[in-house]
């Protein structure tokens, strides 16, 4: 039996100019690129940190 892992999607909201490099290492970690670009990851500890430290930049999708 094949248990589904959980996932969220992410959307980038603000531009990566102008902002710190571990920030934009974040985004780039999390498959961010382009403003507007929606990627899905899994919902795992380290990805909610890297969430949370750019969460002002990054939006959450609820589906």
């Amino acid at each position: 039996m094949v248990k589904k892992q959980k996932t969220i999607k992410l959307k980038l909201v603000r531009s990566l100019c102008k902002c710190l490099s571990d920030h934009k290492a974040c985004a780039s970690g999390l498959g961010l690129r382009k403003i507007n670009q929606v990627v899905e990851v899994l919902d795992t500890p380290e990805n909610q940190g890297m969430y949370k430290k750019i969460s002002y930049m990054v939006e959450m999708i609820n589906e």
